[in-house]
């Protein structure tokens, strides 16, 4: 079993100190435990995929237990080198929801005025829609009590112009 005892035990001591290694342990040389690599990029593909599996699954585990550990909200997003994705959220919120959070926090700006323009104009398709769905619901005679005569006269016209092109239509 663990320790969760920060700074206790023969490895605090290590822990504590910078990463400097031995020109001999760069090597994998003699003793039992994990070696130190050099950070640097995997020149074997399959040695490459093989640390890329491992590692993206260790942080993704530590990203889902200090979650849980600690009731953090934790947003990791990773994509291999083909360009796959790899996610994790926490439970209770949304990649979304932590990203906004990370922009009011941070003061980095994430969205772009492109997205800024299409979100508006979003909104405003939104807006031609539900106007669409008041006129469509006065066309069919609902709604009309709010109307003013010029508006009523206004639709009088439409369903004229309706109804005499679909006689037209019929004639053919």
């Amino acid at each position: 079993p663990q320790s969760h005892h920060a700074g206790t035990g023969p490895q605090s001591a290590r822990r504590n100190q910078p990463f400097l290694t031995p020109p001999e342990e760069e090597e994998g040389g003699g003793g039992m435990g994990r070696g130190k690599i050099e950070i640097k990029r995997i020149e074997n593909q399959s040695n490459r995929q093989v640390t890329f599996s491992k590692r993206k699954n260790g942080i993704l585990k530590k990203a889902k237990e200090i979650s849980v550990l600690c009731d953090a909200e934790v947003g990791v997003v990773v994509f291999s080198s083909a360009g796959k994705l790899y996610d994790f959220c926490s439970p209770r919120t949304s990649l979304s929801r932590i990203l906004e959070k990370y922009q009011t926090n941070s003061g980095k700006i994430l969205w772009d005025e492109k997205h800024k323009s299409l979100s508006a104009e979003i909104d405003r398709i939104k807006k031609e829609n539900d106007n669409m769905q008041i006129e469509l619901r006065h066309l069919k005679g609902e709604d009309m009590n709010s109307l003013q005569p010029k508006e009523l006269i206004m639709i009088e016209e439409a369903l004229d112009n309706g109804l005499t092109s679909l006689h037209e239509k019929q004639a053919l």
